[in-house]
């Protein structure tokens, strides 16, 4: 079984939601990752939600496309082009929402990338490109997000975007040890920042139809569903009312919390993100 059909930005404008109207009204939240995927179904949310939302990633083009469908819905937008494996770039980009928005109140990290490869045949360029981008940028997002909350006595919310690592993942291992890192250093700030009224939460889906899917093989992509007992992929919208969910009222109870939304994957099911070894199916 193959993804099912990737959910259009006219998809993301009118499928029914499973959150309150306006309860991000007056806010203001940053989507990293914006551009496609789950970055850009989070960011659809939170402005069909009523809030400010202010977008960024690499490729100005993609982050326009998904401005252009908010402000369709009368959202207030604005995108930010840039790289979070830059730390001056993070900080230039907290400033400038600073400047525009004048407050942030939610950050969701989002982006984030990596590609299949058995563990042994990594290079040294390969395994710190995906540790750069999917641990050291998102702590970077996180520590300008709680230095402006700090500034201000104002309090925040962060919700990072993993993968389920609790049964490993063969094929992307440099990925597995980032977003296990990511996971536990959120752990340890929903402590430490307590103090300051900031929450740090995670979301975990499992296999979601999205455009990032199109790096796996097609053997591998061809049995995915496997992975989990639900026998099939999910879709954009089940990790962006996650997202809303933790980022909101409705977990304003809950900190350094990992949300799975892997249709049972943590129970069941085959994890192969490449070609399964016949040592395994022999």
């Amino acid at each position: 079984m193959m993804p099912p059909p990737i959910r259009s930005a006219a998809d993301l404008a009118t499928l029914p939601m499973a959150l309150r109207e306006n309860m991000f009204g007056g806010q203001t939240v940053l989507v990293s990752g914006a551009g496609s995927g789950i970055g850009r179904a989070a960011a659809y949310w939170f402005g069909r939600l009523g809030a400010r939302v202010a977008i960024c990633g690499r490729t100005a083009e993609k982050l326009e496309t998904t401005a252009s469908g908010l402000r369709a819905l009368g959202a207030e937008v604005r995108t930010y082009p840039m790289t979070i494996r830059d730390p001056d770039a993070v900080a230039a980009l907290f400033a400038d929402i600073g400047r525009d928005f004048g407050a942030l109140h939610v950050l969701v990290n989002n982006a984030g990338g990596q590609f299949p490869q058995a563990a042994i045949d990594f290079s040294v360029k390969g395994w710190q490109a995906v540790i750069d981008t999917n641990l050291s940028g998102p702590w970077y997002m996180m520590q300008q997000a709680a230095l402006s909350w700090q500034r201000t006595g104002q309090a925040g919310s962060i919700v990072n975007v993993v993968v389920v690592v609790s049964r490993g993942m063969p094929g992307v291992a440099h990925s597995c040890a980032a977003r296990a890192g990511v996971i536990h250093l959120a752990k340890t700030l929903a402590i430490e920042w307590a103090p300051l009224n900031i929450r740090v939460n995670c979301v975990a889906p499992g296999i979601i139809a999205t455009e990032g899917m199109r790096v796996y093989p097609p053997a591998a992509l061809a049995a995915m569903p496997r992975s989990n007992p639900m026998k099939r992929f999910g879709n954009v919208e089940d990790v962006a009312n996650a997202i809303c969910f933790l980022a909101g009222d409705g977990g304003a109870f809950m900190t350094g919390e990992v949300l799975v939304v892997d249709g049972g994957y943590q129970l069941w099911g085959s994890q192969w993100t490449i070609p399964e070894p016949a040592y395994f199916t022999d």
